[in-house]
C-alpha cells in the first residue's frame, strides 16, 4: 500500500459521488472528482429560463434524516448552509372527473381529505394501508437500506421475528394487486400505485413491498431554497473545503488496473492513479465495456437488466393560469392500464398521469412568471425516438389544458428532454433514469452494492443498493465510503492524515456533455 493518505477517485459528481466525495474528504483521503458535466449534481441538474435556472430533475426532499446525518458526519449542519422548509401539503392530486385531493403532513389532516373526497369507508382503508406501509417501512430500514450488503437470509430473520409482516409484504402479489384490494376507491388505488414510478417501476409488476415507499413521504417532503441543485451545490463546496479535488468538463475514459486490482482511471488529459475507484454512474456502463474492459465483469449482467422506466420532461419558465396548484402536483391518466401497457411495450403513453412541479410556488404571485418541471413517464428508448418530441409536446400541453392549465409562453421542444436525450446525457443506461427495474420480490437483492468483483472499485450512486432516489442515493454513498475505509485501514500500512486541498478545475459553464453521474 502507498504511504501517506489514500488516493480515491470518484467518476461523476451526482449526489451518491458528491456525497460520498464529502465523507471520505472529511476523513482525509486524498480525494479527486471527474465529472463530465460543467457543474456538480448528475441526475440533479438544471437547465436555464427566463426565471432563472430550473430544476430538471429530482424535485421531492424526503427522509431529509439522510441529509442531516450525512452533514452532521462531516462537522456541519444542514440548516447552516440550506434553507430546508417542510411542506404542509406533500402533493395535490387531480382527477379528470373533477375530484381533488390534499396529501398532507398531518396524518390526521390527510384522512380527513380522503373522507371530505370519497367517504369514510375509504378514509378508514387510507389509514390502514398508511398504517401498513409504516409497518413495511420500519421493519425493513434497517436490514434493507441501511445495511451496506443486505441478504436474503437477512431479510428471512427479519420476517421470521416478527411473522405479521408476511401478510403486510404480500409477497405473492403486486403493488396493483394490493392496492385493489386494499381500497374500494379506484382513484386511491390509481394515486399509491404510482409510487412504483418513484423507483422506475410499474405497479402491475412491481412487488406489494413497494407500498413502504409512501411513509418515506409521508414522514415530510421538504423544499430546498434556490433549488434542489443547491443541494449538490452545497455539498460539493463543502467536500473541496476538505481538499477534495473537482475536475469539470473531465470524461472519465478507461478504468485502469494493475496486479489484478484498480490502479486508476484515464482522462484525455492522462492517467490518474489511485488506491480506489469509486464509479457514480449507471453499472451498465462498466458491464458494456464503456469503462474499458478491466471493469466489465465487475457486475452482472442480472444487476443491471432489465432497465427501469424512463421519462420525458419539461423544464421551464412561463406564466400558469387555471387550477390552483401546489409544490408539488399530479395529474392522473384516465386508466393506469393503459399508461403501463404502453410502457410495457416500449411506447409512449397516449394516456399518462403527469407530474408538475411549482419551483416558485408561494414565493412569487399565482400569476407571475414561475420556473417549472413537468415529468410523464416513458420507456427507456422508445422504438421511435425521432418522433416523440413533438408528439410529446402536443399530448402533455393538450391534456393539461383539458384540466384547465394552460401556460402563456408554452413551452417550446427545446424545455423538453426524452429517453434519447437521457440515454445521451448519461451513457448506456438506456434512458433509463433508476437503473436495474424494481420489479420482481428479488430485484433489491440483484441490485449491486458498493464492492464490486474488481479489488479497488466501488459503486454508489441510483442504480446501486439501495437503490434510486435522491436519499437512496445518498445512502449509498454512506455505503461506499464505509467500504472503501475499512479496505484501506485493513491494508494500510502507515496513519493518514487530513490536508487542506484546493477546489475545482475546469468550466462551470459548459454546454451539457455525456455524464455517468
Amino acid at each position: 500500500m502507498m504511504r501517506g493518505r489514500a488516493k480515491v477517485i470518484v467518476i461523476g459528481a451526482g449526489i451518491g459521488g458528491l456525497a460520498a466525495a464529502l465523507r471520505l474528504a472529511h476523513q482525509g483521503c486524498d480525494v479527486t472528482v471527474l465529472e463530465a458535466q460543467g457543474a456538480p449534481g448528475g441526475k440533479m441538474r438544471v437547465l436555464p429560463s427566463a426565471a432563472g435556472p430550473v430544476d430538471a430533475g429530482p424535485t421531492v426532499l424526503t427522509m431529509r434524516h439522510v441529509f442531516d446525518d450525512l452533514f452532521r458526519d462531516a462537522g456541519e449542519a444542514l440548516d447552516d448552509h440550506l434553507t430546508v422548509t417542510p411542506l404542509q401539503t406533500l402533493a395535490r392530486h387531480y382527477w379528470d372527473d373533477g375530484v381533488m385531493l390534499d396529501l398532507m403532513a398531518d396524518p390526521a389532516a390527510s384522512e380527513a381529505n380522503v373522507t371530505a373526497s370519497f367517504g369514510s369507508k375509504a378514509g378508514a382503508e387510507f389509514a390502514a394501508f398508511s398504517a401498513r406501509a409504516q409497518r413495511l417501512f420500519a421493519a425493513f430500514d434497517g436490514p434493507m437500506m441501511q445495511s451496506e450488503a443486505p441478504t436474503q437470509w437477512g431479510l428471512t430473520r427479519t420476517v421470521l421475528q416478527q411473522p405479521g409482516l408476511i401478510g403486510d409484504m404480500a409477497p405473492w402479489r403486486s403493488l396493483a394487486g394490493l392496492l385493489k384490494s386494499s381500497f374500494s376507491q379506484p382513484h386511491l388505488a390509481q394515486l399509491f400505485g404510482r409510487y412504483a414510478t418513484y423507483v422506475g417501476g410499474s405497479p402491475y409488476a412491481a412487488p406489494a413491498i413497494l407500498s413502504l415507499i409512501w411513509q418515506a413521504e409521508a414522514q415530510g417532503v421538504w423544499t430546498v431554497k434556490g433549488g434542489m441543485h443547491r443541494l449538490a451545490q452545497t455539498i460539493a463546496q463543502l467536500a473541496g473545503a476538505r481538499g477534495a479535488q473537482f475536475h469539470y468538463d473531465t470524461p472519465a475514459l478507461r478504468i485502469t488496473q494493475q496486479g489484478g486490482q484498480v490502479s486508476g482511471v484515464e482522462t484525455a488529459n492522462g492517467h490518474i492513479p489511485a488506491d480506489k475507484v469509486l464509479f457514480n454512474g449507471d453499472p451498465r456502463a462498466l458491464f458494456v465495456g464503456l469503462l474499458g474492459d478491466a471493469p466489465k465483469a465487475a457486475v452482472d449482467h442480472a444487476a443491471v437488466t432489465p432497465r427501469s422506466l424512463s421519462a420525458y420532461v419539461h423544464a421551464f419558465a412561463a406564466v400558469p393560469a387555471g387550477v390552483p396548484l401546489a409544490h408539488h402536483t399530479v395529474f392522473f391518466g384516465h386508466t393506469p392500464k393503459a399508461e403501463f401497457g404502453s410502457l410495457a411495450k416500449g411506447q409512449m403513453p397516449g394516456d399518462a398521469t403527469l407530474y408538475l412541479c411549482a419551483q416558485d410556488h408561494g414565493a412569487v404571485a399565482a400569476d407571475a412568471l414561475q420556473r417549472f418541471e413537468i415529468i410523464m413517464n416513458g420507456p427507456p428508448i422508445p422504438r421511435d425516438p425521432k418522433k416523440e418530441k413533438p408528439i410529446c409536446q402536443t399530448q402533455i400541453f393538450t391534456r393539461l389544458k383539458g384540466f384547465g392549465l394552460t401556460f402563456s409562453p408554452t413551452p417550446g421542444p427545446d424545455a423538453l428532454t426524452t429517453p434519447q436525450g437521457f440515454d445521451q446525457l448519461f451513457p448506456a443506461s438506456s434512458g433509463s433514469l433508476y437503473g436495474r427495474s424494481p420489479h420482481g420480490l428479488m430485484a433489491a437483492f440483484k441490485r449491486p452494492t458498493a464492492r464490486t468483483r474488481l479489488p479497488g472499485l466501488y459503486l454508489c450512486g441510483g442504480g446501486a443498493h439501495p437503490g434510486a432516489g435522491v436519499p437512496m442515493a445518498t445512502l449509498s454513498a454512506r455505503h461506499a465510503a464505509a467500504a472503501i475505509m475499512t479496505d484501506l485501514s485493513s491494508t494500510s500500512t502507515s496513519p493518514q492524515t487530513a490536508m487542506p486541498g484546493g477546489m475545482s478545475t475546469g468550466s462551470a459553464t459548459a454546454g451539457p456533455k455525456r455524464s455517468l453521474s
